[in-house]
Protein backbone atom coordinates (compact mmCIF):
# COMPACT_ATOMS: atom_id res chain seq x y z
CA UNK A 1 0.00 0.00 0.00
CA UNK A 2 2.75 2.44 0.54
CA UNK A 3 3.89 2.07 -3.16
CA UNK A 4 0.60 2.88 -4.32
CA UNK A 5 -0.33 5.80 -2.05
CA UNK A 6 3.44 7.11 -2.94
CA UNK A 7 3.23 7.02 -6.93
CA UNK A 8 -0.20 7.84 -6.60
CA UNK A 9 0.37 11.07 -4.48
CA UNK A 10 3.21 11.88 -7.11
CA UNK A 11 1.39 11.72 -10.32
CA UNK A 12 2.69 13.94 -13.63
CA UNK A 13 0.36 11.88 -16.42
CA UNK A 14 -1.49 10.79 -18.22
CA UNK A 15 -0.11 13.99 -20.53
CA UNK A 16 -2.07 14.85 -23.69
CA UNK A 17 -0.28 15.42 -26.84
CA UNK A 18 -2.03 15.91 -30.57
CA UNK A 19 -0.15 14.43 -33.40
CA UNK A 20 -0.49 15.35 -37.15
CA UNK A 21 0.83 12.28 -39.08
CA UNK A 22 2.07 11.69 -42.57
CA UNK A 23 0.44 8.53 -44.25
CA UNK A 24 2.96 5.81 -44.81
CA UNK A 25 5.92 7.99 -42.81
CA UNK A 26 8.11 6.70 -40.15
CA UNK A 27 6.99 9.03 -36.74
CA UNK A 28 9.48 8.29 -33.94
CA UNK A 29 9.19 10.32 -30.35
CA UNK A 30 10.16 9.40 -27.15
CA UNK A 31 8.38 9.56 -23.89
CA UNK A 32 10.33 11.10 -20.76
CA UNK A 33 7.80 10.54 -17.22
CA UNK A 34 8.06 12.53 -14.71
CA UNK A 35 6.90 13.10 -11.05
CA UNK A 36 4.80 16.06 -10.10
CA UNK A 37 8.50 17.31 -8.50
CA UNK A 38 9.47 16.94 -12.00
CA UNK A 39 12.01 13.79 -11.00
CA UNK A 40 12.73 10.80 -13.41
CA UNK A 41 10.05 8.31 -13.14
CA UNK A 42 11.62 4.72 -12.75
CA UNK A 43 10.34 2.72 -15.40
CA UNK A 44 12.12 -0.35 -14.48
CA UNK A 45 9.80 -2.07 -13.35
CA UNK A 46 7.71 -1.37 -16.55
CA UNK A 47 10.11 -2.86 -19.19
CA UNK A 48 8.07 -5.43 -21.53
CA UNK A 49 4.60 -4.36 -20.58
CA UNK A 50 4.74 -0.96 -22.85
CA UNK A 51 2.06 -0.04 -25.13
CA UNK A 52 1.25 2.17 -27.79
CA UNK A 53 -2.54 1.41 -29.05
CA UNK A 54 -4.37 3.89 -32.14
CA UNK A 55 -7.77 3.34 -32.52
CA UNK A 56 -10.66 4.85 -33.98
CA UNK A 57 -13.06 5.66 -31.53
CA UNK A 58 -12.35 5.34 -27.49
CA UNK A 59 -14.30 2.92 -25.33
CA UNK A 60 -13.81 -0.41 -26.72
CA UNK A 61 -12.71 -0.46 -30.27
CA UNK A 62 -12.44 -3.18 -32.53
CA UNK A 63 -9.82 -2.11 -35.24
CA UNK A 64 -7.33 -1.14 -32.93
CA UNK A 65 -3.37 -1.13 -33.99
CA UNK A 66 -0.21 -1.57 -32.18
CA UNK A 67 2.37 0.55 -32.98
CA UNK A 68 5.89 0.26 -31.40
CA UNK A 69 6.91 1.22 -27.96
CA UNK A 70 9.88 0.02 -26.02
CA UNK A 71 12.10 0.89 -22.57
CA UNK A 72 15.57 2.16 -23.42
CA UNK A 73 17.73 0.06 -21.77
CA UNK A 74 18.45 3.05 -18.92
CA UNK A 75 15.19 3.26 -17.89
CA UNK A 76 14.34 6.71 -18.76
CA UNK A 77 12.12 7.14 -21.53
CA UNK A 78 10.09 5.24 -24.24
CA UNK A 79 10.67 5.30 -27.39
CA UNK A 80 7.74 5.35 -29.32
CA UNK A 81 6.87 4.55 -33.27
CA UNK A 82 4.48 4.96 -35.52
CA UNK A 83 5.84 2.32 -38.58
CA UNK A 84 4.61 2.37 -42.03
CA UNK A 85 3.49 -0.82 -42.20
CA UNK A 86 1.05 0.38 -39.01
CA UNK A 87 0.69 3.64 -40.49
CA UNK A 88 -0.10 2.77 -44.17
CA UNK A 89 -3.23 0.99 -42.43
CA UNK A 90 -4.42 4.64 -41.25
CA UNK A 91 -7.40 6.44 -43.42
CA UNK A 92 -7.06 9.70 -44.57
CA UNK A 93 -8.66 12.38 -43.39
CA UNK A 94 -9.46 10.62 -39.95
CA UNK A 95 -8.72 11.09 -36.68
CA UNK A 96 -7.44 8.42 -34.49
CA UNK A 97 -6.95 8.21 -30.99
CA UNK A 98 -4.04 6.46 -29.08
CA UNK A 99 -3.04 5.66 -25.30
CA UNK A 100 0.95 5.12 -24.39
CA UNK A 101 0.63 3.13 -20.82
CA UNK A 102 2.33 0.95 -18.67
CA UNK A 103 1.89 -2.10 -16.52
CA UNK A 104 3.56 -4.55 -14.16
CA UNK A 105 2.16 -6.66 -11.45
CA UNK A 106 2.45 -5.25 -7.99
CA UNK A 107 2.77 -7.18 -4.93
CA UNK A 108 -1.32 -6.68 -4.87
CA UNK A 109 -2.44 -6.13 -7.68
CA UNK A 110 -0.79 -4.60 -11.05
CA UNK A 111 0.09 -1.28 -11.91
CA UNK A 112 -1.26 0.40 -14.69
CA UNK A 113 -0.08 3.92 -15.94
CA UNK A 114 -1.50 5.74 -18.94
CA UNK A 115 1.23 8.11 -19.49
CA UNK A 116 0.11 9.96 -23.07
CA UNK A 117 -2.64 10.25 -24.98
CA UNK A 118 -4.33 12.27 -27.56
CA UNK A 119 -5.54 12.20 -31.52
CA UNK A 120 -3.69 11.52 -34.20
CA UNK A 121 -5.08 13.53 -37.71
CA UNK A 122 -3.50 11.66 -41.00
CA UNK A 123 -3.02 13.02 -44.30
CA UNK A 124 -2.56 11.46 -46.91
CA UNK A 125 0.54 11.03 -48.80
CA UNK A 126 1.56 11.45 -52.47
CA UNK A 127 4.62 9.37 -53.28
CA UNK A 128 2.64 5.86 -52.71
CA UNK A 129 4.56 4.99 -50.20
CA UNK A 130 4.59 1.03 -49.72
CA UNK A 131 6.31 -1.14 -47.39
Amino acid sequence: MERFTRLRDNMAFPSTYNISYYKGDTLEFRIHPKDSAGNTFDLTDYVGNEKFTIAPTRGNPTNEQQAFAQISDDKTYILCTIEPDVGLQLEAGTTYYYDIQIDTTGDDYPYVYTLLTGTITVTDHITGATV
